[in-house]
């Protein structure tokens, strides 16, 4: 019984282990992993956190910092004592520690902008995270539709070899009983060898286009990598229907790349308002206490040493005060950075304007590829209805006799050519659909 039980244990975990090896990723999944271990991803996470960091200093800079310090000396030779102030000739211990305090009261309003410009900057570093999400959710759309695309041309190729195959057995049967002429043979066995060629091609490409997802995704098993195969045929063209003028204000709405553009524009105005601080004068409070210890202090009126802590509480001291430091002329190096950042303003004045028509440019290009994507692939739908009608004719007119081999291997190239670029059509008729359907916030991985 207990055999029995270990042998149906490791049955079971080989059936889990195989159904491991030949999971099917859906579109989700697969941009679900590359957003969750994505490398580049998560460098910018890391952007974002150190955005965080600088945020939370700048809020601390508001406070007052505080220090405190000691020293212990041997001194000999002729040395002031810490503790009368006086020269002594001779070899002596002394101990000195305090603690100090200071507060920016006024510095042209530097920390307050400060922290205005890394609140702007979490916001511009999870913009462009978000940015970069949307740009690998694309290249992972991208590879899984070249995959689909790349599975269907093969079955298509198969289909027609399966054909051919049964073209060539009737045919060598009617050349064995003397109705039709070897050369028709050799003809179909030409275009059976070109068909296997074919079919060897795109079993590559197939493989290679999942090593392609599979490294975008970081899964080492390329042999078992595999994504499910579901029926995209039906496909909705509502946004067609739009104006392209409506699609481009929702990208500007949805997308990221204007969002970016902005706030660099406003992190560039930020910058020039702190440079600009430095015209300013700069008022500071300090506060102190310090105290001192020295071995050759004594009791004047007993002589003898005076004890260490009596002398910390004897010889201590407070300070307080404010300080104004006033710019009078550091070689024009504010105003030279002022005018730097004033050039990067307009930098990024530019790139914003530079961006927002790039974008508009995108946009109508996507809608424009859209729309004749699905030109195009209506008229392969034609073109294949048409060349299968060929084909069958010329089927017929071979099976009678009426026609030789190599016309009628001509009508099946000729289907077989219509039926691979209706199967290239869809794919990037959905493909380009889908980009469209992107710029107007609809996620990228949902195929309908």
């Amino acid at each position: 019984m207990k055999k029995t039980t270990v042998i149906g244990a490791f049955l079971l975990l080989g059936i889990s282990l195989h159904a491991q090896d030949y999971k099917k990723w859906t579109i989700r999944e697969c941009v679900d992993y590359a957003l969750e271990n994505n490398i580049s991803i998560k460098q910018s996470e890391l952007d974002s956190n150190l955005a965080e960091i600088d945020k939370n200093q700048a809020v601390m800079n508001f406070l007052p910092n505080l220090t405190a310090n000691t020293s212990y000396n041997i001194n000999t030779g002729s040395n002031i004592n810490p503790a009368t102030n006086q020269f002594e000739n001779q070899t002596f211990k002394s101990v000195s520690g305090g603690v100090s305090s200071g507060v920016n009261l006024f510095s042209g309003l530097q920390n307050w902008k400060n922290l205005q410009r890394s609140k702007l900057n979490i916001i511009a570093n999870q913009y462009q995270l978000d940015k970069m999400k949307d740009d690998i959710s694309i290249f992972v759309a991208n590879a899984f539709v070249q995959i689909l695309f790349n599975k269907e041309q093969l079955k298509v190729l198969q289909a027609q070899n399966k054909i051919t195959k049964e073209n060539l057995n009737r045919t060598q049967e009617l050349v064995n009983a003397g109705s039709l002429p070897q050369g028709d043979l050799l003809e179909i066995k030409a275009t059976d060898a070109t068909q296997n060629q074919q079919i060897i091609a795109a079993e590559n490409d197939l493989f290679i286009s999942k090593v392609g997802l599979a490294q975008l995704l970081q899964i080492e098993d390329y042999q078992s990598f595999d994504v499910a195969e579901e029926d995209y045929g039906i496909l909705s063209d509502e946004i067609l229907h739009k104006d392209a003028s409506v699609i481009i204000a929702k990208a500007k709405e949805e997308l990221n790349d204007i969002k970016i553009a902005e706030l660099n524009y406003e992190i560039a105005q930020k910058d020039l308002e702190l440079t600009r601080t430095n015209y300013y004068p700069t008022i500071s409070a300090f506060m102190g206490y310090n105290t001192r210890w020295s071995s050759t202090n004594t009791n004047f009126i007993t002589g003898e040493d005076i004890p260490f802590i009596e002398q910390l509480y004897t010889f201590d001291g407070t300070s307080l005060g404010i300080q104004l430091n006033v710019p009078i002329f550091n070689r024009l190096t504010t105003r030279n950075n002022v005018k730097r950042s004033q050039v990067n303003v307009e930098r990024s004045k530019y790139l914003l304007e530079q961006a927002n028509l790039d974008l508009e440019s995108t946009v109508y290009q996507a809608y424009n590829d859209a729309k004749s994507a699905k030109l195009a692939f209506e008229a392969a739908k034609q073109t294949v209805e048409a060349r299968q009608l060929a084909y069958e004719y010329a089927e017929e007119r071979y099976t009678v006799g009426l026609s030789n081999a190599f016309d009628f291997n001509q009508s099946s190239i000729q289907y077989e050519n219509a039926q691979s670029d209706l199967v290239r059509s869809k794919y990037e008729y959905i493909f380009k659909l889908k980009v469209l359907e992107f710029y107007f916030g609809i996620p990228i991985d949902q195929i309908n």
